[in-house]
């Protein structure tokens, strides 16, 4: 028989099906029942955890102070339990907002069974208390019954949404979110999910090019891909596509008009595609929004010819090569505007101005007149 820890605990339901414990708990004896998830992907693939690096300097100062001679850590930590857990309240007390009971957290010692619970909120705290040379470190948690890692990420990110955390791990985090979220995470959920496809999707021009949490070599950064989706996605392509296409086959449709749209741009700059943003602007947070906008113009400018194919947009993107400084040379954005490649940066003003450039130019290439 499994290992049972019997703790004292509070009972609160908040809405229905939710339903939190409130408990004093040894630290040291958290590890014992509750594991970090950190987030990685299988085989550079799929996304599963959800919890940041540890940050080491962090955790040695909080060791150093619960060795102290009177430490005091009155924030709970917070815990998503599995199903295994089990609450029993006191026989014969009054009901009430909250209900006293039992706690039951099974422990088990076989390393291939997966653990009783996971941390969602203090994993630097608890790392420190268990490295901490002390005997014991009571403190206070705050639990709930998990239904699946989904809810897990759910409440991680929601905990975390208002502290310092990296935003890469919120984005790449967000796809496995399916709750309601506040409406500035909301806007990004489709972006996010479209950022996971593109650098995840064996075959995508942009496979593991993106750097996400779990990806930090990538050379493009997800937030510079992330701001050209929602341009798209405001009064874009993919704009376009939300209104015409049925919304279930929607998102890997709008994934397979970016990859037929990077492929070309990896085939018509394919001599400076493997280069860093410190190298080339191609792939640099101020080319890769105004690309965006390109895309956006060439898809409105054929349109009545259907939805774009690589070879369409390879071809459009041809007559724009020579008009471009990647790599060197200078963009003459005017008469009096005139940058070094290099000096172009990654800010509101250097963006709108590259990318009208481009599209001033896009638009008045010879050929077909654009649709009125």
């Amino acid at each position: 028989m499994p290992e049972t820890i019997t703790l004292p605990a509070l009972a609160l339901t908040q809405s229905p099906g939710r339903r939190i414990f409130a408990f004093g708990v040894d630290g040291k004896d958290v590890p014992r029942f509750a594991e970090v998830f950190r987030a990685s992907r299988k085989d550079g693939g799929t996304l599963f955890g959800y919890q940041r690096h540890e940050v080491r300097r962090h955790i040695e100062e909080i060791r150093r102070y619960v060795e102290s001679e009177r430490p005091m850590i009155p924030n709970a930590v917070v815990l998503a339990f599995s199903p295994k857990v089990r609450f029993e309240a006191l026989d014969g007390y009054p009901e009430g907002p909250s209900t006293i009971g039992k706690l039951h957290i099974p422990v088990s010692d076989n390393a291939d069974e997966a653990p009783t619970g996971w941390i969602v909120d203090g994993q630097q705290r608890l790392t420190a208390i268990r490295e901490a040379n002390v005997d014991q470190f009571k403190m206070f948690a705050v639990g709930f019954i998990a239904a699946d890692e989904g809810e897990q990420r759910e409440q991680f990110i929601l905990v975390n949404n208002t502290r310092p955390l990296p935003k890469s791990l919120i984005y790449e985090l967000l796809p496995g979110v399916d709750a309601e979220l506040p409406p500035a995470l909301a806007k990004r959920r489709m972006p996010t999910l479209l950022v996971d496809l593109l650098n995840n999707t064996p075959g995508s021009p942009l496979y593991h090019v993106v750097r996400q949490h779990t990806n930090p070599s990538g050379r493009l950064r997800d937030n510079s891909l992330i701001k050209m989706l929602e341009n798209s996605l405001s009064d874009g392509m993919l704009y376009r596509y939300r209104l015409t296409e049925p919304a279930e086959t929607q998102l890997e449709g709008m994934a397979r008009l970016l990859m037929e749209y990077w492929s070309a741009v990896k085939q018509v700059w394919g001599d400076i595609w493997e280069l860093k943003p410190r190298q080339s602007r191609l792939l640099h947070g101020a080319g890769v929004v105004s690309l965006g906008f390109l895309m956006d113009a060439i898809a409105g400018k054929h349109q009545e010819k259907g939805w774009p194919t690589s070879a369409l947009f390879a071809e459009e993107l041809e007559k724009m090569k020579p008009h471009c400084r990647w790599a060197a040379g200078y963009w003459e954005f005017g008469p009096s505007t005139k940058l070094q490649w290099n000096e172009v940066q990654n800010t509101s003003k250097d963006v709108q101005m590259l990318a009208n450039h481009l599209i001033r130019i896009y638009l008045r290439l010879p050929g077909e007149a654009p649709p009125h």
